[in-house]
C-alpha cells in the first residue's frame, strides 16, 4: 500500500474524529432535554440552540468526510479498484467487505442528513422528530466507525 493512500486514510479518520467529537459534545450538551419535542424545540435557551446547531453541522459534516473520504479511502487502502465506481457500488462493496452493515443503512443516514437542508418553520413537531432521528442515528454512524477501526487498526475514536 502506498504512502499517499494511507496518508489519505489517516487524513479522512482524523478528520471524522474531529467531527465526531464535536457532535457527541453538542449531545452531551443536550442530554437532559432529549428526546425533543416541538414545544421544547420553540422555547430553548440560545446556549441549546448553539447545541444544536452544533449537532446538525457535525452530523452532516461528519457523513460528508466518511462518504466522500473514510469510505473511499477505506477502498483504496484494501487495494479495490472502486475510485471511479458509484457510491452505490462502493458501499455494496463495503458491505460484503463487512465495513458496513448494509449499504441501505447508509443511504438511510444520507437521507436524515439530506432533511436537514429543509426547515419547517412552521412545524416545531415536525423538527423535533427529524432531530430525534437523527440523534439516534448516530449510534449507527458510530457502529460504521467502530467497523472501520477494527479492521483496518485505525486510532481508537474518542468516547
Amino acid at each position: 500500500m502506498s504512502d499517499v493512500i494511507q496518508h489519505q486514510l489517516a487524513e479522512a479518520w482524523r478528520q471524522c474524529q474531529r467531527h465526531l467529537h464535536h457532535l457527541q459534545h453538542a449531545l452531551g450538551s443536550l442530554e437532559g432535554k432529549l428526546p425533543l419535542t416541538g414545544q421544547q424545540l420553540a422555547s430553548l435557551d440560545d446556549d441549546s440552540v448553539q447545541d444544536l446547531d452544533q449537532f446538525v453541522l457535525r452530523f452532516g459534516r461528519l457523513q460528508d468526510a466518511m462518504g466522500a473520504r473514510l469510505l473511499p479511502a477505506t477502498l483504496a487502502v484494501l487495494q479495490e479498484p472502486y475510485e471511479d465506481r458509484p457510491m452505490i457500488d462502493k458501499l455494496n462493496r463495503l458491505e460484503k467487505l463487512g465495513f458496513l452493515e448494509s449499504g441501505d443503512q447508509w443511504q438511510q443516514l444520507r437521507i436524515i442528513r439530506n432533511r436537514f437542508s429543509h426547515d419547517y418553520p412552521d412545524d416545531p413537531e415536525k423538527n423535533a422528530a427529524l432531530l430525534n432521528l437523527a440523534i439516534r442515528s448516530v449510534d449507527d454512524i458510530l457502529a460504521i466507525l467502530k467497523r472501520i477501526e477494527e479492521k483496518l487498526s485505525l486510532p481508537p475514536l474518542e468516547q
